[in-house]
């Protein structure tokens, strides 16, 4: 499974790449605002050093915008995937962006429904959001087992990006269900090294092996 980072801060994902565990970029506008830098500056600071895809998002809401804004973002660098929402004009984008050689990645998932018209569409990545569905006291990751029986009933080369992760959880289950990929905030990600056992054993060995020094 790969790990992509969830977040435009440019420091927490160069923590991440100095661990080798970082796959990957996903960012939206709102964690562009976050970063407090405007979008271009910030995508190409992290396109200097991640070398996997970096999602870009604009906020076009017509096939003819959408495609615009992808091109505008493909010259950033050769590793930016265009972001694009799940709708009608979204996926004739998706169509016309997959045309041009330009990866995208269909974006707000929250039905298998949308996730297949995506990848029927040319989608190389589809985003379906597990956080968000348990919000609404729907189950975020059955949604991501059908989606996954679909993609391997039919070979579908779309890879599936599990979004909105909200703890470790949802990254393992993600596993389990064979998701191709998990995109996760800083915070979640730093949860997952985490084990209270761990810290206790760690504290266990210290003061056992400086007994066996005096």
């Amino acid at each position: 499974m790969k790990f992509f980072m969830d977040t435009a801060d440019v420091e927490s994902i160069r923590k991440a790449v100095d661990l080798g565990l970082c796959d990957g970029v996903t960012t939206n506008p709102s964690l562009i605002m976050k970063s407090g830098k405007d979008q271009k500056t910030v995508i190409k600071e992290i396109a200097k050093i991640v070398k996997g895809p970096i999602s870009v998002e604009g906020v076009a809401e017509d096939a003819a915008g959408m495609v615009k804004e992808g091109e505008e973002f493909a010259k950033w660098a050769p590793n930016v995937v265009v972001k694009i929402p799940m709708t009608r004009e979204g996926m004739r984008a998706v169509r016309m962006l997959s045309e041009k050689d330009i990866k995208t990645n269909v974006t707000l998932v929250f039905s298998a429904s949308q996730a297949l018209l995506a990848a029927k569409a040319g989608a190389t990545y589809v985003s379906p959001f597990v956080g968000r569905l348990d919000d609404v006291s729907q189950d975020g990751m059955a949604l991501i087992e059908e989606i996954m029986d679909i993609f391997t009933n039919y070979e579908i080369k779309t890879e599936v990006i599990v979004a909105s992760t909200r703890h470790p959880i949802h990254v393992v289950q993600s596993a389990r269900l064979g998701a191709h990929i998990a995109t996760m905030p800083a915070e979640v990600f730093e949860k997952m090294f985490r084990h209270p056992l761990t810290d206790k054993g760690i504290a266990q060995f210290k003061e056992d092996y400086a007994k066996s020094k005096k």
